[in-house]
């Protein structure tokens, strides 16, 4: 029983933080009075007080209430008596750290599986994943491990782009970077773009948004995924 928003980023370009997301976040968790927020991937140069403060002026506009996880003096606890969670963004290793080393990457998956709302952007939504090893983020910390909820069966590259053909940029593209992370794994992984997410309820995987999603498999050639597509044929 899983109830779940992966979405590829908190922000659109001329938007504000959650804008394009509030008539969506408004039904999801329709339920809720407050939500839980777990700021551990913070921006940097940004405190875990001052990510709760902008994310509750966003909630604000959809009459929700958020609350941090860091005013709680046990983490554990307030994942398990939650009526909703966020994960905003920022650093995906920093994330999967923090999580770890507060103990509660287990009761979050444990608590999730039971059904409780949950929305996730950017890092958050890399969390979602087998393992946080397809994000973007540079590795600023180390985290004890790299395998994070695995709430879906496979991986997810947030911010996903094409590559740019007319570029004189010579870098590795992130299809490049994904075919490498299959030269030694072999789950799928799928690029999500930004102004896309995954509705998830139960073990139904639907993209929404008005994006393709690209698929990436093992040996086989990417596919690319219209919106609306149900996603749950993806092991």
């Amino acid at each position: 029983m899983k109830n779940l928003l992966l979405a590829s980023t908190s922000t659109l370009h001329g938007s504000d933080y959650l804008e394009y997301l509030l008539p969506e976040l408004k039904h999801h968790f329709k339920n809720c009075k407050t939500i839980l927020f777990i700021p551990y991937a913070r921006p940097s140069g940004i405190s875990y007080e001052k990510y709760t403060e902008k994310t509750a002026l966003a909630f604000a506009k959809i009459n929700l209430l958020i609350r941090g996880i860091h005013e709680y003096e046990n983490p554990v606890e307030a994942i398990q008596n939650a009526e909703g969670i966020f994960t905003g963004g920022g650093n995906t290793f920093l994330l999967v750290s923090e999580l770890y080393k507060n103990k509660i990457m287990i009761p979050l998956k444990e608590t999730l599986q039971k059904g409780i709302p949950y929305l996730g952007t950017s890092a958050g939504s890399n969390i979602s994943g087998l393992t946080m090893q397809t994000t973007n983020d540079m590795p600023i910390v180390y985290p004890p491990s790299f395998q994070t909820l695995g709430l879906i069966p496979f991986n997810l590259n947030v911010h996903f782009l094409e590559a740019d053909t007319q570029s004189k940029h010579m870098g590795e593209s992130r299809e490049t970077r994904i075919n490498e992370f299959h030269q030694f794994n072999n789950f799928p992984v799928l690029g999500l773009k930004e102004g896309s997410w995954l509705e998830i309820k139960n073990n139904k995987i639907v993209l929404k948004g008005d994006l393709s999603a690209k698929l990436f498999q093992k040996n086989k050639t990417p596919i690319d995924i219209a919106a609306e597509s149900e996603l749950s044929f993806i092991q």
